[in-house]
């Protein structure tokens, strides 16, 4: 008898293709006549595309406030926006950027509604639990790594020794819409497709070996590892204006946010927040700068009870077959391909190691203290996961 029980949560309207960035002036308008724009540092706002939607917007009779976040967003400056926009009570939110940008504007769509601190309701420092209401809010990416136009969390972070990279997290934060156009992400560099696809495929790998995972989530993290297998190096090497591996990177990131959303993540995001508090190297580095050596390790464990965790060793075999694009062979060889490819993408895109941002043996304790497996089907001990941050120290 097929039985299985999980639980499938909501997901935005999904609006994907080329050319969809067109729509957004409606989507808007039918929300109200203001929005806030959120954007990242300067990439959107230097293109062609960003005064032909300031022309879309006026043109449909909405009025627009703008802010911009430069790397990943802060409380401070999530407080600051919310505290400045809050009596004017903008229709909605819309962020158009990567990541960072889109977690700004899901924060600041949660705060308008809200008097206080943002602190006062991330994960693991909480004092008030939020009541879920929000301004309407549409998630634009512009680059293909996070997923966060699917998720239902905001990441925040504070730098520095006693820093935190936390989540504002509710179930009605997931964005009203995700409008995906991969035209906006061509012409990113090379170093920034690598590093966001890796995100993704962490993000891919993590979900479809998960202990949460179903069969509902095992297919779709499936279409997202295929896309990104036919689209990641094309995009990465010769392909900032290839449409079809941008379209395919922007599909497999649209994925990994809706599956990590509902089976749950593994060891490297397990690492990435508390790294992500001690020094500002980007999320989807640290992704892919750990995803190797993480994988091996957890490899490694799963092996020594591999009666008991076939059915993992089977997904990441499966996975290293996909992405050494061949035919399967033996799980021990299509595991070992899947660890040799991964290996071979981090020194061949030069992902910098945990040193390049300043970190050393001295922070280890603090990051291991604040680590863990989250749903990784491998549980690993301490000296385990330290082997992993030396590896790539």
């Amino acid at each position: 008898m097929f039985e299985l029980p999980f639980v499938f949560s909501r997901l935005p309207d999904i609006h994907f293709g080329a050319g969809t960035l067109a729509r957004l002036p409606g989507l808007l308008r039918a929300r109200g006549d203001t929005t806030l724009l959120v954007t990242g540092g300067a990439s959107f706002r230097q293109s062609p595309a960003f005064d032909t939607l300031m022309q879309g917007l006026h043109d449909a009779g909405v009025a627009v406030e703008q802010v911009s976040v430069a790397g990943e967003p802060s409380p401070d400056f999530v407080d600051t926006v919310s505290a400045r926009f809050r009596a004017e009570a903008p229709a909605s939110v819309v962020s158009i950027g990567g990541g960072s940008a889109i977690d700004a504007g899901k924060a600041i769509s949660a705060m308008l509604t809200q008097e206080g601190s943002v602190r006062d309701f991330l994960e693991g420092q909480e004092t008030r639990r939020h009541d879920g209401r929000k301004r309407p809010f549409i998630a634009v990416p512009t680059s293909s790594g996070t997923g966060a136009e699917a998720t239902k969390n905001a990441v925040l972070s504070a730098v520095g020794p006693n820093g935190f990279k936390n989540s504002l997290r509710h179930d009605n934060f997931m964005p009203d819409v995700a409008l995906v156009d991969p035209a906006l992400t061509l012409g990113c560099p090379p170093a920034v497709t690598a590093a966001c696809g890796l995100d993704a495929l962490t993000q891919l790998l993590e979900a479809y070996v998960s202990t949460k995972a179903s069969p509902l989530t095992d297919a779709l993290a499936w279409s997202g590892l295929d896309a990104f297998a036919a689209g990641f190096l094309r995009a990465c090497e010769n392909g900032a204006d290839d449409l079809d591996a941008r379209s395919r990177m922007a599909y497999a990131a649209l994925v990994s946010g809706i599956v990590l959303s509902q089976a749950g993540l593994g060891l490297v995001h397990g690492f990435a927040g508390p790294i992500g508090g001690r020094c500002t190297m980007p999320h989807g580095e640290v992704c892919g700068t750990l995803l190797g050596e993480t994988t091996r390790r957890t490899l490694a464990a799963l092996s020594a009870d591999g009666e008991r965790q076939r059915l993992a060793l089977d997904k990441y075999a499966r996975v290293g077959a996909l992405l050494a694009g061949r035919p399967a062979r033996s799980t021990g060889e299509d595991c070992q391909a899947l660890i040799d490819t991964l290996d071979g993408w981090i020194e061949r895109f030069k992902l910098p190691r945990l040193g390049d941002y300043g970190l050393t043996n001295a922070d280890f304790d603090a990051i291991l203290s604040r680590s863990n497996g989250k749903n990784s089907p491998a549980t690993l001990n301490r000296n385990e996961m330290e082997a992993i941050l030396q590896a790539r120290r």
